[in-house]
């Protein structure tokens, strides 16, 4: 891609994921255009589909999400590097209004391995914590991504505060010191 036309690229994208942070995954085309200071026809040279400009927010958070758990591998505290990372991940799904749920609702190679590379990303962060003795040894990167994605989801028409607070309530279960407790159909029988 030529420079003007990369940066033009760039340009859009990041215009398109404030107005998706702002107004949701359906902002206004010619609006992003505008804010991009770029014309209508640009913005669709680049971008044919809503589609395919929703893809381009998404994996760009998604590299933002991955370079943030490597630089959190330096932390001194596994466990805090961990959760502040899952809380960031469900902070940005959260503030994004649809994105993921606009994505998720048309799986495609691409979304998934958006996921993978997000799963991926974390598993330094959790093998850390697990090896420090901080969290359970039965917990997985995958579990986690899907009760933070699945927490943002619920909480969208409630804020990010409330993902927050939902995610701090879930994560005090992956700690070593929780015992997990059966469910009622591993309960074992009364005597």
């Amino acid at each position: 891609m030529r420079a003007d036309a990369q940066r033009n690229y760039d340009l859009i994208v990041k215009a398109a994921a404030e107005a998706i942070a702002r107004d949701g995954a359906y902002a206004s085309l010619e609006e992003i255009a505008r804010s991009a200071g770029v014309g209508s026809a640009t913005l669709h040279r680049h971008f044919p589909t809503r589609w395919s400009l929703l893809q381009a927010v998404f994996r760009g958070c998604v590299r933002n999400l991955a370079a943030r758990a490597g630089d959190l591998l330096a932390a001194p505290d596994a466990l805090d590097a961990l959760t502040t990372w899952l809380h960031e991940v469900t902070a940005y799904a959260t503030t994004t209004r649809g994105l993921a749920d606009s994505l998720l609702n048309e799986p495609t190679e691409e979304t998934d391995a958006c996921g993978a590379t997000l799963v991926a990303a974390g598993e330094p962060l959790l093998r850390r914590a697990s090896d420090e003795g901080s969290v359970r040894p039965d917990i997985t990167m995958a579990d986690l991504m899907i009760l933070a994605n699945g927490i943002s989801l619920a909480a969208q028409p409630m804020g990010a505060a409330k993902a927050e607070h939902l995610l701090t309530l879930a994560l005090r279960g992956i700690g070593s010191a929780s015992r997990p407790q059966p469910c009622a159909a591993e309960a074992p029988p009364p005597r």
